[in-house]
Parts: C-alpha cells; sequence; structure tokens
C-alpha cells in the first residue's frame, strides 16, 4: 500500500469513528428541543455564518428542533449612526426612545432575521421567522435599572426607554412550527401590556424561551471559549451552585454576566443543561453537542 492510500484510509477510518462517536448522542437527542442563541463573531463571518447554518440543518435532519435566538446589537449601532442618531447605554443596556425602538425593529426583525433565515434554508433546513411580537410569542414588562446615588446611598430609578423583560412565552406557537417541521428563528423582540415593542437582551430571551418549551439544551454562541478561571483556562463543567456564587463573588465581569444569569434562568425553569461556547470555532454546535469532551462550559 502506498503512503498516499494508507493516509485516504487513515482518513475514512477517522471520519467513521466520528460518526460512531456521535451515534449514542444522535440517539439520545432525537426528538428533543435545543434553543440555540445566535450572535457574536458567529453572526458576522461568512464562513462561520455558513458552518453555523449547516449546523441547524444538520441537528433538523437528525431529528433534533432547533429553535434560533438571535441578537443584532453591532448592525443596530451601526444603522443608528448611519441615520446620524447615537448610540447610548446605561448599565450594558441600549437607552431606546421610540425612533431607536423603529431602528431596531427594522434591523433585528427584518434584515437580520431574514438573513438567518435565508441562510438556514439555502444549506437545507426549513426555517421560519418571527419575532417575540407575532402572535404574542413573547409578552413583557417595561425594564428599570437601579442605581445607587453615590451622595444619598438610596437606590435611584433609571427609565432607559423602550427595554423591556421577558414576563411569558407562548410555547404553543414554537410546537405548532415544529410539527410542521419549521425552524424558528426568533428575533427578540417583545410586546408589553398595551401594545407597545420592547428591545430586550437575546441571552435572556432565550433563556425564557428554553424554559417555556422545556428544551433539552440552551447554547449560548460567544466570542470566547467558554467561563473561564483565573488562569485563563476553560472551566468545562459547573452546577448551579457554583455559577451562582461566580456571580455573587465577582468571578465572571463584563458580558459573561447575563449569559451566566440567563443559564440559571432556562434551567430554573425545566432545561436540562446549558452551554456556553466558542462561536468562532467553525461547526462549534456539533463539536460540543456531538463529542464527549464537547468544546466549552456545560452548566447543569
Amino acid at each position: 500500500m502506498t503512503l498516499r492510500k494508507a493516509k485516504d484510509m487513515a482518513d475514512v477510518f477517522y471520519k467513521a469513528s466520528v460518526l460512531v462517536e456521535a451515534l449514542p448522542y444522535i440517539r439520545n437527542f432525537r426528538g428533543k428541543t435545543f434553543v440555540i442563541k445566535y450572535g457574536g463573531a458567529a453572526q458576522v463571518d461568512a464562513a462561520l455564518k455558513a458552518a453555523f447554518a449547516e449546523d441547524i440543518a444538520l441537528l433538523s435532519f437528525i431529528g433534533v428542533y432547533p429553535v434560533v435566538v438571535h441578537g443584532g446589537g453591532p448592525k443596530i449601532s451601526a444603522t443608528m449612526k448611519k441615520m446620524g442618531k447615537k448610540p447610548s447605554f446605561v448599565q450594558g443596556q441600549r437607552v431606546t426612545d421610540r425612533e431607536t425602538m423603529d431602528i431596531v425593529e427594522m434591523v433585528l426583525g427584518g434584515l437580520i432575521n431574514k438573513e438567518i433565515v435565508a441562510l438556514i434554508n439555502s444549506h437545507g433546513g426549513k426555517a421560519m421567522g418571527l419575532s417575540g411580537k407575532d402572535g404574542g410569542l413573547i409578552k413583557a414588562k417595561k425594564k428599570l435599572l437601579k442605581k445607587t446615588s453615590p451622595e444619598t446611598g438610596a437606590d435611584e430609578i433609571i427609565d432607559i426607554g423602550l427595554v423591556g423583560e421577558v414576563t411569558s412565552v407562548e410555547p404553543g406557537i414554537i410546537r405548532s412550527l415544529q410539527k410542521e417541521g419549521f425552524i424558528p428563528v426568533i428575533a427578540p423582540i417583545g410586546v408589553g401590556p398595551r401594545g407597545e415593542t420592547l428591545n430586550i437582551n437575546a441571552d435572556y430571551v432565550a433563556a425564557s424561551v428554553s424554559g417555556a418549551v422545556a428544551a433539552e439544551k440552551l447554547i449560548l454562541l460567544t466570542d470566547v471559549p467558554g467561563v473561564l478561571d483565573r488562569k485563563g483556562d476553560v472551566v468545562s463543567t459547573l452546577n448551579t451552585a457554583r455559577t451562582k456564587k461566580l456571580l455573587s463573588g465577582g468571578g465572571v465581569s463584563g458580558g459573561m454576566i447575563p449569559k451566566l444569569q440567563a443559564c440559571l434562568k432556562a434551567l430554573s425553569g425545566g432545561t436540562k443543561s446549558a452551554h456556553i461556547i466558542d462561536g468562532r470555532v467553525p461547526h462549534c454546535l456539533l463539536l460540543e453537542i456531538f463529542t464527549e469532551k464537547g468544546i466549552g462550559t456545560l452548566i447543569a
């Protein structure tokens, strides 16, 4: 046997071993719902976008029910600047007046949502886009932030406009789409008690959706390898007690805080496990779901 043929055979055997490793996971997860929060580099890099769409289509083909919730903050900010409006944030939340809300809805519910749907469909999936306003899918209330006054030490309420937090999710809409073979792609926009449109953090929407449909997994795509310890190494597994300790003790900061909070919310709502993975890795979903070691942080 020539060296080239030996290498070709080795490649074939390796591919077969990968499929065999995935088999028990395929069997266990068939018929289960996975809620995937899609954002970060995976949402802007062309190669990563294609890999994500392939992963979602493959999950659907093997009998898993993926539900995609997407963000779009950078695109919203870029569009606002083009329209002569300066983005403003308080405690990481976008200050959202009516004009900004119109831009948010246009970008999230229109441009980004339809792009993701088209991308998944071009790779053989059967995706359908919707926002939380459709059919009353996501009901919300206005979110008010608190800030401690340095002068008095008392809490002050900060009104950041049309920003919401989820009060309920209607799972029947998602179930109906899944029954017909569709992959729901959800823009994180909710409807308030008076019919007002509210802008909601996509991590929290994904967590609420995951709990409402009793998903097997909530998977958050990020731009970091996972939760990191003090040495900068990935923490492969966490339980809820340790996660709460990290949050209360300042063991995490920045964008990881809402992600861990979202994971805890999903788990308390009935989701079996939550995963924070690096969306900059091609086919990160398949690597996390169908391999023994995974590539990110699992919280259960």
